[in-house]
């Protein structure tokens, strides 16, 4: 007997091992499933690549399970145990005076734990997980290709604005539309909003309208925009002087209107609290407030906030707490050298009726024309100061334009005074109208504000529009348009003409008449001689 057979018998349930004696001894032992093969093969077939290929690559996977959980009682070892270097350093951090801070602010959130898993060693493996997927967040935001579309760079024009010079050396820049100022029936004055410039004014307002109503449209750049220069100290208050100064300085001698669209209101707010005496009443087309104003109260602010997309949010937190990071959003957005969207750019959210209007190439052509000018300077500070001024202390409060008597000083050396003079009663606070029309589809300046403006104003006439968004009402309706004049104006009387011709037959009349009264009184004096 061979030493091969000496060897002890394997059963079914157990195989042999193959040995490499086997193929010296010209036939196989034991078959893979432990059931002897023939005596009678000579030798069995040799493996391919591919079998050497698997049972490496099988191998290699054993290798890889069996370093993992190597690492695996590493980390136990060295996190798990509480003598470790790692949770003794850790449990420095957390004792000290930032930790504290920090887990005391986070220690709501151990109640959503695994009642087994201990706090420390369960949130340090949070922050690992956490920084993990941030990093292949970003790592496949840099790896995904972008899609190839065709980008309109901005192209700045040539200077072509008139200017004027105001007594502090700054020039501001202004677009006069309409009837001349000799004929001017109306005069308005409108300041444009964010990311805007004088070129807006009211968009697509047509020229035979301005000249039917008699009316003198005058748009202005704000300091920094277009090619007005920037002011060094800019608040609310200097915005309404330079309205000043402006109608000054181009001739509107007599009361005018003020316009102000979306975040360009709060300039004409300011105009109503600075300069009341040369207002002859306001219009304004979705006004913003400012929304942090203490005196609005939590369902509105609740209902203004919802509207906003988290981006928006974030840049109303930046500009009232941290407003040197706008800089950064704005060089990549409009600031960029590149055209984009304005929902884009601004963080908005829109209706229906605006995103339609918005993808209008009329509406495109003008909007980018409009951007171009706007940032013409290529800075971000007049962008960043306007951003601040919405959300910062205006300086006063809606509350100021409410009209109301007033209050008399109390004492009575003040009431014998007021006895003795007999004067009328004083009022404060606008004294004209104040039109507002609002989109109840707003999602830019939402209802909600104008429900608060007219809380503290109820003077106000509030027009409200079904359906209407943040640009659908101003942009492009040339029937919006005439309702806003005919609200305002009433109905149209064309403008002034300064060459009309005395009528002479009331002359005429006055002479036939004194000639009868002469004759009567000659007829009286005869008959008393």
């Amino acid at each position: 007997m061979s030493e091969s057979n000496s060897e002890p018998a394997f059963t079914a349930g157990r195989a042999r091992p193959w040995r490499p004696d086997d193929l010296l001894n010209g036939h196989v032992a034991a078959s893979y499933g432990g059931v002897a093969a023939d005596s009678s093969v000579n030798a069995i077939k040799p493996e391919g690549v591919g079998e050497h290929v698997r049972e490496f690559a099988a191998a290699a996977a054993e290798m890889a399970v069996e370093f993992g959980k190597g690492c695996r009682d590493i980390a136990r070892q060295s996190l798990g145990n509480r003598d470790s270097v790692a949770v003794q350093s850790f449990q420095k951090v957390k004792e000290s005076y930032f930790g504290k801070r920090v887990t005391r602010k986070l220690r709501f959130m151990n109640e959503y734990l695994p009642e087994d898993k201990e706090p420390v060693h369960a949130w340090s493996v949070i922050l690992f997980v956490a920084v993990l997927a941030f990093t292949a967040l970003i790592v496949n935001m840099e790896t995904t290709p972008a899609t190839p579309d065709v980008v309109k760079k901005v192209y700045i024009h040539p200077p072509s604005a008139a200017r004027v010079m105001l007594p502090d050396g700054r020039y501001i820049a202004y677009k006069e539309q309409g009837v001349p100022a000799d004929n001017a029936r109306f005069s308005i004055i409108s300041s444009h909003a964010f990311l805007s410039s004088r070129l807006a004014g009211i968009p697509g307002l047509k020229a035979s309208l301005l000249e039917e109503f008699g009316v003198r449209l005058l748009t202005y750049d704000l300091p920094g925009f277009g090619e007005s220069d920037p002011h060094p100290d800019r608040n609310l208050e200097t915005s309404a002087m330079d309205m000043l100064l402006l109608a000054d300085a181009v001739g509107v001698n007599h009361k005018f209107w003020v316009v102000g669209y979306s975040s360009g209101s709060m300039h004409a707010w300011a105009a109503l609290r600075y300069i009341p005496d040369r207002l002859a009443g306001a219009a304004m087309i979705a006004p913003m407030v400012n929304p942090y104003d203490s005196i609005m109260n939590r369902e509105e602010r609740r209902r203004t906030w919802k509207q906003w997309t988290r981006k928006r949010q974030l840049l109303f937190f930046l500009a009232r707490r941290f407003p040197k990071f706008l800089a950064y959003f704005y060089h990549q957005s409009f600031l960029s050298g590149k055209h984009g969207q304005i929902d884009k750019w601004l963080s908005l959210s829109l209706g229906k009726r605006d995103k339609a209007l918005i993808e209008d190439p009329i509406y495109e052509e003008f909007w980018q024309r409009d951007v171009e000018e706007s940032i013409r300077q290529g800075s971000a500070n007049p962008f960043v100061e306007e951003a601040v001024l919405h959300v910062s202390n205006w300086g006063f409060s809606l509350a100021d334009l409410k009209l109301q008597k007033k209050q008399q000083r109390k004492g009575m050396l003040n009431w014998l005074k007021s006895v003795l003079s007999a004067a009328q009663e004083e009022y404060i606070g606008f004294l004209g109208p104040i039109h507002i029309w609002q989109g109840m589809d707003d999602k830019v300046a939402p209802p909600s504000m104008t429900d608060f403006v007219h809380r503290i104003l109820p003077g106000a006439a509030v027009h409200k529009l079904p359906y209407e968004g943040h640009f659908t009402y101003i942009y492009f309706c040339e029937e919006c348009h005439r309702q806003i004049f005919t609200t305002l104006f009433g109905t149209p009387q064309g403008p002034i003409n300064m060459t009309t011709e005395v009528d002479p037959s009331p002359l005429q009349v006055d002479t036939k008449e004194q000639k009868e009264m002469t004759l009567d009184y000659s007829v009286l004096a005869q008959a008393e001689t």
